[in-house]
């Protein structure tokens, strides 16, 4: 027999707005308690071959999710139950919520541990590479608003939100000299760095968890252009992944106004216009037309 008491766990993975810490676990079953900040967000949705029952319970505060263009409030007390997820779901925390959720096939350290340490590595590579700490988030938050202004189905948003934040894991394996190098790159190094999408993809891929394989083909093509004129495979149109549209645009600014050792950043109004010079072009234009439509949001971020 175990016993907890009041705040102890058998182990706890903190993410930004999450805190995942595990109650109980035998025979395939785990009992997971979540704590999810003000804004937060939390996902399930379908995988191959998997076939549990997903079951939480509310303890305190209230998600709000979406089915059929309605929105459903969940608050302490009620629970939410299926088996299997048939689609994806996002819940969205308006206040301090906390919940219990009971699945019967192990994830707790299969998807917690190895999401934290990709995050923790995308993190670490992009400081190396001259952004903030934050620059990851701000990546996400920014494709977000997008993303919801041209009315992602859940699953895309799902997707989108994962592969926003690792979307320049791949720079993992680009050599540091080659990363930090402050001049211009000559055109073998740069032929080097531009591997980082396809990099990034085969991390991904190599995690064999199919969902972050799938968005794995979003970040290889976040360099792509509307025009085909971007890399790797130079996509253009529709044939680049909206989410990949997404991210390209609000990667793109997020690079011109941020503070390099070797280059000051511009101004957002600068980089706004940028934007809308190279929309059908470099930018996919219905991003961009979004993109733009949010600058007042943007700006007060």
């Amino acid at each position: 027999m175990g016993i907890l008491n009041e705040g102890e766990f058998i182990e706890t993975v903190h993410f930004k707005g999450l805190q995942l810490s595990l109650l109980a676990a035998g025979d395939g079953t785990e009992v997971i308690h979540h704590k999810l900040q003000p804004g937060s967000s939390w996902a399930m949705g379908p995988e191959e071959g998997w076939e549990g029952l997903e079951y939480f319970f509310i303890v305190s505060g209230k998600l709000v999710y979406h089915r059929d263009e309605i929105s459903i409030v969940l608050k302490a007390g009620q629970s939410f139950y299926e088996s299997p997820i048939k689609e994806y779901t996002i819940f969205h925390a308006e206040e301090e919520t906390e919940f219990i959720y009971v699945t019967s096939q192990p994830v707790f350290h299969h998807y917690s541990q190895l999401s934290k340490e990709l995050m923790e590595l995308t993190i670490s590579i992009e400081e190396k590479d001259g952004y903030t700490r934050d620059h990851c988030e701000r990546i996400k938050d920014y494709s977000l608003f997008v993303g919801d202004a041209l009315g992602l189905s859940t699953k895309r948003t799902t997707r989108l939100n994962l592969a926003a934040f690792f979307h320049d894991l791949g720079k993992v394996k680009v050599p540091l000299n080659i990363l930090q190098k402050p001049s211009k790159l000559t055109d073998d190094e740069w032929e080097i760095m531009k591997l980082h999408t396809t990099f990034g993809r085969e991390l991904l891929a190599e995690t064999k968890i199919p969902f972050f394989a799938d968005i794995g083909l979003i970040v290889e093509q976040h360099h792509e252009r509307y025009d085909g004129k971007g890399y790797p495979k130079g996509l253009k149109g529709d044939e680049i992944a909206i989410e990949a549209a997404i991210i390209a645009v609000v990667d793109s600014f997020d690079a011109m106004t941020t503070d390099r050792v070797y280059k000051k950043g511009k101004s957002k109004e600068e980089a706004f216009e940028e934007i809308i010079r190279n929309r059908g072009t470099m930018y996919h234009p219905l991003v961009v037309d979004a993109f733009i439509a949010l600058k007042d949001k943007i700006e007060k971020y």
